[in-house]
C-alpha cells in the first residue's frame, strides 16, 4: 500500500471518529443489553471494548514513546511492507469475519465490567487522535514501533496506526452487532 501520509492519517483519524461516536452512543445504553451474550464463550459489547483497552494500553504508551523519540522528519509518502500489510489485513473488518484466537491475556471473557470500560475506550480515541495529529512531524515509515504480540517485531509507525485502528474497527462492528440482537 502506497499512500500520501496526510491522506493515510486522514482516514485513521475519520475512521478513529466513527469508533468514537459509536461507543459514546453505547453509554446511553441498558447495561443489560451491554451485558448480554449469544452464548457462554462470545463476547457481549463491554467484552468486545475491554479487548480493545487493553490493545490500546499497549499501542498507546508505545506510539507515544516512538513520537517523541523519533529522529526522522515527516515524509510526503507512506508506503507499508508486506509485513504491515500481513497485520492489517488479518485485523480488518470483513462481513465474513474470520474468527481469530485472541491471547489469553488479551481475552476479557467473563470479566465483571460496566460503563467505564466504554469511558476507557472514549478516552483513548482522544489520545490516539492526538497522536494522529502529532505524527504528522514524523516519517511513518521510518519511525518503529514494537507489537504487541512480540517486542521483536517492528511496524512502521504508519501501519501500527493502520493495525490499531483497523482492529479497533473490526471489534466496535462485533460489538454493534452484538447490540442489535441484544435488543430485539
Amino acid at each position: 500500500m502506497v499512500s500520501t501520509s496526510e491522506k493515510l492519517l486522514q482516514n485513521l483519524l475519520e475512521l478513529t471518529r466513527e469508533n468514537l461516536n459509536t461507543v459514546e452512543n453505547f453509554k446511553n445504553q441498558s447495561t443489560d443489553y451491554l451485558n448480554w451474550k449469544q452464548t457462554p464463550e462470545s463476547w457481549n459489547v463491554l467484552e468486545c471494548i475491554e479487548h480493545l483497552n487493553r490493545y490500546g494500553d499497549f499501542y498507546i504508551p508505545e506510539i507515544t514513546n516512538k513520537i517523541k523519540t523519533s529522529k526522522h522528519k515527516s515524509s510526503e509518502v507512506f508506503k507499508s511492507n508486506w509485513l504491515g500489510n500481513y497485520f492489517s489485513k488479518s485485523v480488518s473488518y470483513n462481513e465474513d469475519l474470520n474468527k481469530m484466537k485472541t491471547f489469553k491475556t488479551m481475552n476479557p471473557l467473563n470479566s465483571k465490567l460496566n460503563i467505564k470500560t466504554l469511558e476507557k475506550f472514549i478516552n483513548q480515541q482522544h489520545q490516539i487522535i492526538e497522536l494522529l495529529d502529532k505524527s504528522k512531524n514524523v516519517n511513518l515509515d521510518k519511525t518503529k514501533t514494537a507489537i504487541s504480540i512480540s517486542k521483536l517485531i517492528k511496524l512502521r509507525l504508519g501501519d501500527t496506526f493502520r493495525v490499531l485502528i483497523y482492529h479497533n474497527e473490526r471489534h466496535i462492528r462485533q460489538a454493534e452487532k452484538t447490540f442489535k440482537k441484544a435488543s430485539r
